[in-house]
């Protein structure tokens, strides 16, 4: 099974590497994989993982136009 680092899931979804950072540390979006490394945390992405990035940025992410109104 092949992983991917933080940045090159974040290329893949088309978001920052920023974004996903911001999404991870909010717990909106989670790997599969966490190894611990020293004080760090390394994430490893998957495909199913992208997968997940992407279906969260389309119903939440609207580039340029602000964030979506949240609904009542």
């Amino acid at each position: 099974m092949r992983t991917y680092s933080t940045k090159q899931a974040a290329k893949m979804a088309g978001i920052h590497s920023i974004t996903l950072h911001r999404w991870l540390s909010a717990g909106k979006v989670r790997p599969s994989q966490k190894i611990a490394m020293n004080r760090a945390k390394l994430w490893r992405w998957t495909d199913a993982d992208v997968e997940r990035v992407r279906k969260f940025k389309q119903e939440n992410y609207r580039k340029g136009r602000g964030r979506k109104p949240k609904s009542k």
